[in-house]
C-alpha cells in the first residue's frame, strides 16, 4: 500500500514504522509526513506523542480525532524545508495537506516549526500560509473600451457583462 504522505514509498517502508513505535523520524520533514499519515489512519495518539511537550496540553484530542475520522485524506505536498539537519535543533516545513471535509476539497497550507528535544523531533506550532495576491498579466480593460476578444463590441456589451 502506498504511504498516505505522498512520498511514493510503501507505507511499511515509510511512515508505518514511526506510527507503530518501531522507529523515530530523523528530520522535521519525516515527522511532518508521519503526522499526516497519523491523521489519515486516525492515530491521534501518535499526533499527541509527537507534539511539543510544553504545549501538547493545549491540543483538543477529541477534536483532532473527529477531524481525522470525518475527513477523506487525499495527499501531502511538501513545499519547502529549512533547517532540521543532523546538527540542527530547529527546523521548518511548509506543506499543503489536501483532504475532503463535508464534501468540500480543502488545501491546508501551513509553515510548521519543529524542535529537537533529547534527540527526538517534535511539532511546535505553525502558521497558515496566505495565498499570494493576484497580479494582472494584462492591463485592466475599461467598460467602454473595445473588447479584447476582437468582436468589435464595447467590453461592457461583450465579455464584461458577466
Amino acid at each position: 500500500m502506498q504511504c498516505h504522505c505522498s512520498s511514493g514509498r510503501d507505507f511499511e517502508a515509510c511512515c508505518g514504522p514511526f506510527l507503530a513505535g518501531e522507529a523515530t523520524p530523523d528530520s522535521p520533514e519525516a515527522l511532518m509526513r508521519s503526522r499526516y499519515s497519523a491523521y489519515a489512519t486516525e492515530n491521534v495518539d501518535y499526533v499527541l506523542a509527537t507534539h511539543d511537550p510544553d504545549t501538547v496540553g493545549e491540543v483538543d484530542r477529541e477534536g483532532a480525532l473527529a477531524w481525522a475520522r470525518d475527513s477523506v485524506w487525499e495527499g501531502l505536498e511538501i513545499v519547502d524545508t529549512a533547517g532540521g539537519g543532523p546538527g540542527d535543533d530547529e527546523g521548518e516545513v511548509e506543506f499543503i495537506a489536501r483532504y475532503q471535509s463535508e464534501g468540500h476539497s480543502v488545501a491546508h497550507h501551513e509553515r510548521s516549526r519543529f524542535r529537537r528535544i533529547e534527540g527526538r523531533w517534535y511539532y511546535l506550532d505553525g502558521d497558515m500560509v496566505k495565498p499570494k495576491p493576484v497580479v494582472r498579466s494584462m492591463p485592466k480593460v475599461g467598460r467602454n473600451e473595445p473588447c479584447p476578444c476582437g468582436s468589435g463590441k464595447k467590453y461592457k456589451k461583450c465579455h464584461g457583462s458577466a
